[in-house]
């Protein structure tokens, strides 16, 4: 099956998401489905078109300010509700946008319906680190939450690690302003609660609390906050990255022993650009839904929508949703039977 990609989400919409799913399709073979007006999608093709590639109608998009509730409500007929929609009919294997995140998780909500025992499924974004790749949820999807919300985004991230990734007991973190159990709001104080009761009852490999200074150090494999911190969290850690690698490139210029050491440094500060560029990990999986559905940072390029769609077309070749599901469903038992 193909990948149905909503080719009207996003701020560079369509130009960049026809060109990431050109890229993707001559890189990687994978089928692709892009969804949109077909008057704004064609002439940005290849003429006669790409080997893979395919053109799904859809009436309109949904704007990147909509409320969710009224995207849902009035807009099945968009880009992103019939691309939804393929996946939750079987007509595709998995879904991409770039498009309004919180409408994304509402539609894939009301089509491909939750994980038995999620409340609310939440973006699952890769932070790089020395050691590896480290999981952060939620990322954006849910603004406000329940603490039971958030032990649930621990059992989904715990579960993707372990199933997925292949992480041995996965060490899952909460984000806090101290390590110290009594720190924090009340909020992330009565997770803490939660997420020790089901370490103790043999659930999670829950650490205890993280701070800020440890999130890419790589110690922890999860790391759970609401959707407002992590969303504000990773733009930070994006800015930084500019902002670094642009003092980087003033220092190297500023004299001519800095140019001839430059030639020497440039292959790791490649290195270090493409593990702190956004575009190279393309989108993060929701995570809690019967399906797969990829969310993209709303700047996306083609760079990243081509990533993006290598994301999808990796978790549907693994099967990720089956694999976390009945793991997700044990452990939110033994989590409500604890509350």
């Amino acid at each position: 099956m193909p990948i149905a990609v909503d080719a009207m989400g996003g701020d560079h919409a369509p130009t960049e998401i026809v060109k990431g799913a050109v890229l993707a399709a001559q890189t990687t073979g994978v089928e692709i489905a892009l969804v949109g007006r077909p008057e704004a999608i064609e002439p940005l093709l290849p003429r006669g078109g790409v080997p893979g590639i395919t053109i799904v109608p859809a009436a309109t998009e949904v704007p990147m300010d909509e409320s969710p509730g009224k995207a849902v409500r009035y807009m099945r007929d968009s880009s992103m509700g019939v691309a939804v929609h393929m996946v939750a009919a079987g007509d595709a294997s998995a879904v991409v946008s770039a498009g309004n995140s919180g409408a994304i998780m509402a539609f894939a909500v009301m089509e491909l319906r939750r994980i038995s025992g999620i409340d609310r499924p939440a973006i699952a974004m890769p932070l790089p680190t020395p050691l590896g790749e480290r999981m952060l949820l939620d990322a954006g999807a849910n603004v406000d939450c329940q603490p039971e919300n958030l032990v649930q985004f621990a059992i989904l991230g715990s579960a993707y690690c372990e199933k997925a990734l292949g992480v041995e007991r996965p060490k899952v973190g909460l984000l806090s302003i101290g390590s110290e159990s009594g720190k924090g709001n009340d909020q992330v104080r009565a997770t803490f609660d939660l997420l020790e009761e089901l370490h103790a009852a043999g659930g999670l490999n829950f650490i205890g609390m993280v701070e800020g200074n440890h999130i890419l150090d790589g110690s922890t494999d999860v790391i759970v906050c609401d959707g407002f911190v992590g969303n504000v969290l990773l733009k930070t850690v994006e800015g930084v990255a500019t902002t670094l690698m642009g003092l980087f490139k003033e220092a190297m210029h500023q004299s001519l022993l800095a140019k001839v050491g430059l030639v020497f440094l440039y292959p790791a500060f490649r290195r270090m650009r493409h593990k702190l560029d956004y575009s190279s990990y393309g989108g993060a999986l929701l995570l809690g839904v019967r399906g797969i559905a990829v969310v993209c940072h709303g700047r996306s390029n083609a760079k990243a929508i081509a990533n993006a769609i290598r994301v999808a077309d990796r978790a549907a070749q693994n099967q990720v949703v089956d694999a976390i599901a009945g793991s997700c469903e044990q452990m939110c038992n033994l989590a409500a039977r604890r509350q």
